[in-house]
């Protein structure tokens, strides 16, 4: 394959993962009209359109789908074996690309990454952040980190925080106002603050379970929001109850300025991991990232 063919398949690869000649310029390093210039010439030669475009979006036709498919697991590989030579140099180095919800990223890759980046100045660590759940294979991520009970079975999955639970909180002027619910049904009577998962668009339903009973329920209130912390600060500022990691609260409730209900209906749940696909080969960079989250407790 020439040199120039594989460009264009690595440019085609680019806009279509990013679905914008825009970001994919700058992810490659080049103007949009020399992408969209490659990409062109790339379908001329094939005598097929690969992509569609419009004024706001872009995206593959059924030949673009098809290639991309074929493509995409082998240019994987390739950026895998290129990233495991770096296993020769005195330092890892490479680009780890790793999705996580925000309390992971908050409370597990922040410190993590303070101590790690140091240590490792070659090794560049880009965290996306998404509340939904992500496919990191489709998106190209090389991991993700998610709570253990929503790992997928086909990935292989490393612990890297303990156990933890959600509480219902509220400010100690709501609670005079309001009488503390006393079963999760109750929170229908309440205005709670909810928490908009950026993946899926839908709100995220309350957890609860006591004595083998589980129940969700749907909360209604004036605000919603798609982070956790401003779902947090919103509690703080009197908005109403929020449902919130209980380390992110601790604080606040030691303190006195956020009180908690339907504390025995909160149980601990299992613990964030880190997860990738079992047929990655782990680069020397990624393999230290990992071990540096790994959970010890």
């Amino acid at each position: 394959m020439a040199r120039d063919e594989l460009g264009e398949l690595r440019a085609f690869l680019a806009v279509a993962e990013a679905q914008s000649f825009t970001r994919a310029a700058a992810r490659l390093g080049v103007s949009s009209s020399a992408l969209s210039h490659t990409i062109r010439a790339l379908e001329e030669r094939l005598g097929l359109r690969l992509l569609a475009r419009t004024t706001r979006s872009v995206a593959t036709t059924e030949a673009g789908e098809r290639l991309f498919t074929a493509l995409s697991p082998h240019f994987e590989q390739i950026h895998a074996e290129i990233e495991a030579l770096s296993e020769l140099r005195d330092k890892p180095a490479g680009t780890l690309r790793i999705s996580s919800g925000e309390h992971a990223a908050e409370t597990l890759l922040r410190p993590a990454l303070a101590r790690f980046l140091p240590e490792y100045p070659d090794i560049h660590v880009e965290v996306s952040i998404d509340n939904g759940l992500v496919d990191i294979v489709g998106a190209h991520f090389d991991a993700g980190v998610r709570l253990g009970e929503s790992v997928s079975k086909d990935m292989i999955a490393v612990r890297i925080g303990p156990d933890w639970r959600f509480l219902v909180v509220g400010t100690p002027e709501y609670f005079a106002q309001h009488p503390a619910p006393q079963h999760p049904r109750e929170l229908t009577d309440h205005r709670c603050i909810n928490l908009r998962l950026t993946s899926r668009g839908g709100l995220y339903a309350w957890e609860f379970e006591k004595d083998g009973h589980e129940m969700e329920v749907r909360v209604s209130g004036q605000a919603t929001y798609d982070s956790i912390l401003s779902v947090l600060h919103a509690a703080l500022d009197g908005h109403g109850l929020a449902f919130v990691p209980e380390d992110l609260a601790r604080p606040y409730l030691d303190n006195g300025r956020l009180q908690v209900a339907l504390s025995d209906w909160c149980p601990p749940i299992q613990g964030y991991h880190l997860y990738y696909p079992n047929r990655r080969l782990a680069s020397p960079a990624f393999t230290r990232f990992m071990e540096a989250l790994r959970y010890r407790g």
